[in-house]
């Protein structure tokens, strides 16, 4: 850029080079006590920066505006706000899902994760129908109404939790484990948990506002003495053997059962056998008799002194081959019978045709 040679003076000004810088004008506001406005805003920046007037609410909080002491209803939204400093003040409060754990182990105290905190009680220890000592781990979720958030902090402050939440599980805990006795806990487990979360929802519900909104519940774990486990193993054992026992004796009544089927299916078939073989006689029978009547019918005298003479033609041929043969008649007989003689190699023949 060229030069400003306005204050410049050549070797014609007395043979002098000479430069003069050309001359600045304060502000008028500096020229008239300008070092007291610096002043103030070198406050104003130094109190900005140490008070911080301002807060910003993420999501799944609200903010409680505090004027000198006294809460305003309206809760903070998520955002940037502001306030004067020393005369009030911003109370954020997480309106996130919280957990109480009820656990055996010693790992005590709150945890903070990604969505709210979990707080880590120790387990709750109540006494059974019959006084004796049972221990219970569960879990419950809940998280603070957000326009409620002033009323619960005026009321409970900031532990509210411990003042709330806790005090009502482990008297809800203690009240419905105490109507069973210890060996029906672990058979009606499902149903002591509903009674515990019904009756949770119940109590918060009572609260005045209805400052607390809950979300869920878990029984986890009961634990219970040595000598009612080892009474309720031997139970368990014993109702094994009896379902057992009664497996064994439905099994052999089937057997038993089936057996005695395959007895009447065999004694069935062979009676249908023996019927069938009798039916069969007695239909042969009557085709006999049947037959020996067509044939007594057709007998006549020409007939049977004929069949005679067949007879006695065969007793002569016999003798003819026999002299020694004798004959004789049978009682009542018409066909004489035929002996041969007992010396003979021929055993003896009867014919009765």
């Amino acid at each position: 850029m060229p030069a400003d040679l306005n204050g410049w003076k050549g070797s014609g000004d007395n043979g002098q080079n000479k430069f003069e810088p050309p001359k600045f004008e304060p502000p008028k506001f500096i020229k008239n006590g300008g070092s007291t406005g610096l002043i103030i805003g070198a406050v104003l920046l130094l109190f900005i920066f140490l008070f911080k007037p301002w807060v910003i609410i993420n999501e799944g909080e609200v903010g409680i505006l505090s004027t000198t002491g006294k809460f305003s209803q309206k809760p903070l939204l998520p955002g940037l706000h502001f306030y004067v400093p020393v005369v009030q003040k911003v109370i954020v409060v997480d309106t996130k899902v919280h957990m109480i754990s009820y656990k055996r182990n010693p790992e005590i105290g709150t945890m903070p994760d990604r969505y709210g905190t979990i707080k880590v009680y120790p387990a709750i220890n109540v006494l059974d129908a019959r006084g004796l000592p049972i221990t219970v781990e569960l879990s419950v979720s809940y998280k603070l109404n957000p326009r409620q958030a002033a009323y619960v902090v005026k009321t409970y402050g900031l532990n509210w939790e411990d003042k709330i939440i806790n005090p009502i599980v482990r008297d809800v805990v203690r009240n419905v484990i105490g109507k069973y006795p210890a060996e029906e806990l672990p058979m009606k487990r499902n149903e002591i948990a509903a009674q515990i979360e019904n009756q949770i929802r119940e109590e918060l519900a009572k609260i005045p506002n209805q400052p607390i909104i809950f979300e869920s519940f878990q029984l986890r774990d009961i634990i219970l003495p040595e000598n009612i486990k080892k009474q309720i193993e031997r139970v368990q054992i014993a109702k094994q053997e009896a379902e057992r026992a009664k497996y064994e004796v439905l099994r052999a009544k089937q057997e038993a059962e089936k057996k005695a089927a395959i007895a009447r299916g065999i004694a069935e078939a062979k009676k249908i056998e023996a019927q069938g073989k009798a039916d069969a006689m007695l239909i042969e029978a009557n085709a006999q008799a049947k037959a020996n009547m067509i044939i007594g019918k057709s007998l006549s005298t020409e007939l049977l002194k004929l069949k005679q003479i067949e007879v006695q033609g065969k007793f002569n041929e016999a003798l003819k081959n026999n002299p020694n043969a004798k004959i004789f008649l049978t009682p009542g007989g018409v066909v004489p019978n035929l002996w041969m003689n007992v010396q003979d190699e021929k055993k003896a023949i009867s014919k009765g045709q």
